[in-house]
């Protein structure tokens, strides 16, 4: 039956990622590049003042959570295993040419982040409880007609479901993977472990889910770079051919090489475009959740997201990238996902090395379960209510545990169907209210 469902579920992801989405992807990070003048170039100076408090905001503005926070909150959902699982997927399926497109797919997508979380500002709301929700389906409901209510509708349900795969069975899957790997614990145990830690988390809201991802995103992070860009050091001498692979790749294909296949061009830019974007979740609309809840100004807090695909994708990505060419790791056989980037790490350390990846994925994974949730209490909020979300919670905490003993393939699948899914109501409801997003921005620099 599994196997059954693993073809269908194939099937589902190729039809969902094919050329169109792929192409919708590119289409409207270059368009809102050019829209709003590059602001991947005339406001990232600005946001790093605005996250670093240099600059006091002018007026009280609604909200729970600082810009800090709200950037960690975002980060941790989208620095997680799409960053070392994800990254290696990338290449063992579409070659070194894939790091390429991961990095124009992060370029771009700091401008659609910047559009999509400044609209979730301008149009988000207070609940009966007086939380602050928000969101691509509160952009649409509160900016757009009553007609476009079901695609508002649409979006929160595979929200819902997102949150279900994307951000979580898929984490508990990897996580439980290289703790069995590494240190033999089953991987039933992790999934109830991590179950219980999340969900003492969860009961706290978002107030509690920002306290703890602006103390754990900067540390997990830390970490993993210091012993990637080790890696990168004790391979230098290779960085010239590396490069090189990664340029011809990226137009030509690759050949095969040891346990890689080879693989087409189409192959290539469907691999990198899909998982950068599944690691930014430029497009998506999920950030904008997290950075609804900032007691911000509508572009003020857009201009802080652009920074969210440039560490995620341009810095976190390309060093991972970089580890599992130069080590050769990418080309072993019978590894795929976080063992990949272990086999990597182990190569330069030794046994201290999976330690490294062994603690980064447990912390990434956890990060990402946890603030992934509080998108999916979005989505419940909208379609149910808030008094739903404790309900949502309990659910929520299974699926960590159903993630962890899962067969990847088929979690990996069904995240990869059921995540792509969001761009579609998110871009449309983006593209209505375009000239409503270039007006919060004029009002702001203003």
């Amino acid at each position: 039956m599994l196997d059954s469902l693993e073809r269908i579920t194939s099937s589902f992801v190729e039809m969902v990622w094919g050329l169109p989405l792929v192409y919708s992807l590119c289409f409207s990070g270059i368009f809102f590049t050019i829209y709003f003048g590059f602001p991947q170039f005339r406001y990232f100076k600005h946001a790093i003042l605005i996250v670093s408090g240099k600059l006091k905001d002018e007026e009280k503005t609604p909200g729970e959570i600082s810009h800090f926070q709200a950037l960690c909150t975002a980060l941790s959902a989208t620095v997680g295993l799409g960053n070392i699982a994800g990254v290696a997927i990338a290449i063992s399926l579409g070659g070194p040419g894939a790091v390429f497109w991961l990095w124009v797919a992060g370029f771009i997508g700091m401008a659609t982040k910047f559009t999509e979380v400044t609209l979730a500002l301008r149009y988000r709301e207070k609940g009966p409880t007086g939380q602050v929700h928000g969101g691509p389906m509160f952009t649409i409901k509160n900016g757009l007609s009553k007609k476009f209510y079901p695609l508002a509708w649409l979006y929160a349900l595979f929200v819902i479901l997102s949150s279900f795969g994307a951000g979580n069975m898929f984490q508990s899957n990897q996580m439980a993977q290289v703790l069995n790997t590494s240190l033999n614990i089953p991987t039933w145990i992790t999934g109830l472990i991590f179950a219980a830690m999340a969900f003492l988390v969860l009961i706290g809201g978002i107030k509690r889910i920002g306290k703890v991802t602006e103390r754990l995103v900067p540390f997990m992070v830390g970490i993993y770079l210091t012993g990637a860009l080790g890696i990168i050091f004790f391979n230098f001498s290779s960085i010239i051919d590396v490069f090189s692979q990664i340029f011809e790749g990226a137009f030509f294909g690759t050949a095969a090489v040891g346990g890689f296949a080879g693989v087409a061009f189409k192959e290539v830019v469907i691999m990198g475009i899909r998982r950068a974007t599944f690691s930014n979740e430029a497009g998506m609309g999920s950030a904008a959740m997290a950075h609804s809840a900032a007691k911000s100004l509508p572009a003020q807090e857009g201009i802080v997201a652009l920074l969210e695909p440039f560490i995620d994708t341009i810095i976190i990505c390309t060093i991972t990238a970089l580890a599992l060419l130069m080590t050769g790791a990418w080309s072993q056989t019978g590894i795929e996902g976080s063992e990949m980037t272990a086999w990597a790490f182990e190569s330069v350390y030794g046994v201290f090395g999976r330690g490294i990846v062994t603690l980064t994925v447990t912390l990434f994974a956890f990060s990402t379960i946890v603030s992934w949730s509080y998108y999916g209490e979005q989505g419940v909020t909208f379609i149910f209510g808030e008094k739903c979300i404790p309900y949502y919670r309990y659910v929520f905490v299974v699926f960590i545990f159903m993630g962890a003993i899962a067969k990847l393939n088929l979690v990996l699948n069904v995240s990869d169907a059921v995540y792509g899914l969001l761009a579609i109501p998110n871009l449309i409801g983006t593209y209505f209210l375009l000239s409503k997003a270039k007006e919060s921005l004029k009002e702001y620099m203003g």
